[in-house]
């Protein structure tokens, strides 16, 4: 998320910061995620606009809160595409995102047993919702886990 604001000149830290917890309730709220994601959030007294980003990206499968803002489509495009990256990467002799190109997840793409819990139909509808190939949306999302390749563990 930040590398994505960063390429278009928004905000790194808010766009880092909706990135990062976006998932908070997931591991401990399966059946209710972003439901009490929100709930934390709201009791914490964050802003609107955070929470409002982080309920689009279930959108259609969490929640009903279509992504509007260009934070908002960016969070839902790249969500599910960051875990088919990082699963590609993971297969790959370097197990890393450091030598790899869209292509390499591309031809990952129509195996649908590869990676089977990412929603490739996500993904697309994100990349159209933003305006771009999904080529560029893939390359991007590769850039920016190459900002931080060694901390999420697919530095090689």
């Amino acid at each position: 998320m930040r590398f994505m604001a960063k390429k278009i000149g928004e905000d790194e830290e808010k766009w880092g910061i909706i990135g990062l917890v976006h998932d908070l309730d997931y591991e401990m709220y399966p059946d209710q995620h972003c439901k009490m994601t929100e709930k934390i959030l709201k009791e914490n007294e964050w802003p609107e606009e955070y929470i409002r980003a982080v309920l689009c990206h279930g959108w259609g499968l969490a929640t009903d809160v279509k992504p509007v803002s260009l934070l908002e489509k960016t969070i839902f495009a790249v969500d599910e595409l960051t875990g088919l990256v990082a699963t590609s990467a993971l297969v790959r002799p370097s197990k890393s995102v450091l030598d790899m190109e869209a292509r390499s997840v591309k031809k990952k793409w129509n195996d649908k047993k590869f990676a089977a819990g990412v929603n490739r139909s996500v993904i697309e509808k994100g990349a159209e919702m933003l305006g771009v190939s999904l080529d560029e949306l893939i390359t991007d999302c590769i850039m920016g886990m190459r900002t931080v390749a060694k901390e999420i563990g697919l530095g090689g």
